[in-house]
């Protein structure tokens, strides 16, 4: 890797970290959820990055996976337990971080710990030659120390230039086998924890889309809409909201590439046995020596 692009991975991280920052400072009693959200990626814009994904608000009960839509009237309330997920990119060069916040309470002070402590034990074990069930090894004890659950089947990932998800799975769980990290990797490490099932899944629109495939369709303005999309963000993901920008009928153009396969979303991803959620998460880059937290 070039040291262009090792200064390009450091800066998207940084900024991440910033804009994480930044957000938790907004979360507060009656905020409005899109304000916020607003607030977060404008922040990253002024600052010289793009948005790696939409911001994710992912409250109580939800693992991940949900952002305001643009008529969103939603408000954080006293005692919601919110994961903040920011990503950011520098010329495709993603930076994911995240953290959970509790308004006006502690009563999950101790499971937000858990998803803490879990991140940095996996930190500790991740370098080179390391199996990436090693991870899940250290995440699943951790956490289970604290009397909690980790999620099963919310895992980290691998990540690559204009590629938020690269095939590489960092899990939460006790696994045998897995990626063998190596030097020059850069992934995301993220514990969830939970009083809960320790699974989730969903089926509900999170407002968060992907670009499926690019294809001819019988229509003028979703065509167009589809190569905006293509060529703005490059396959990462993007949010319903960030459009009207784009056309002034876009809603009606986002269903039509819906029902033609070309765009699909993201589903809510609820807790299966209704139990809070905690959040955390590093981007770390591995190096000869161990790993380097770019979110840091």
């Amino acid at each position: 890797m070039s040291s262009e692009d090792i200064g390009k991975w450091r800066k998207a991280g940084k900024l991440a970290r910033d804009a994480l920052n930044y957000g938790k400072t907004l979360i507060q009693k009656n905020s409005s959820m899109l304000d916020v959200t607003n607030k977060i990626e404008k922040f990253v814009i002024d600052n010289n990055g793009e948005l790696a994904f939409p911001t994710n608000l992912a409250v109580n009960n939800v693992g991940a996976h949900w952002t305001p839509s643009s008529k969103s009237k939603d408000v954080f309330e006293n005692g919601d337990l919110v994961k903040l997920d920011v990503g950011v990119h520098i010329d495709g060069y993603i930076g994911d971080n995240a953290l959970t916040v509790e308004i006006g309470s502690s009563k999950y002070s101790k499971m937000i710990e858990a998803s803490r402590e879990a991140l940095n034990a996996a930190i500790e074990v991740a370098a080179p030659g390391v199996n990436a069930g090693m991870i899940g090894y250290a995440v699943q004890d951790v956490i289970e120390g604290y009397g909690y659950r980790p999620i099963a089947n919310l895992t980290g990932h691998g990540i690559k230039r204009y590629n938020l998800h690269s095939g590489v799975s960092i899990p939460s769980i006790r696994e045998r086998g897995g990626a063998v990290l190596k030097s020059g990797d850069v992934i995301a490490i993220e514990p969830f924890a939970t009083d809960g099932a320790g699974r989730v899944g969903g089926k509900r629109n999170s407002n968060i889309y992907h670009l499926r495939q690019v294809r001819k369709i019988r229509d003028e303005k979703a065509t167009e809409l589809m190569t905006e999309i293509q060529n703005r963000y490059h396959g990462l993901p993007f949010a319903e909201r960030w459009l009207h920008s784009i056309q002034d009928d876009v809603t009606k153009n986002l269903q039509k590439l819906l029902r033609s396969g070309v765009v699909s979303y993201y589903p809510i991803l609820d807790e299966l046995g209704k139990g809070m959620v905690t959040q955390a998460e590093h981007t770390v880059m591995i190096n000869k020596d161990g790993v380097e937290v770019l979110t840091a």
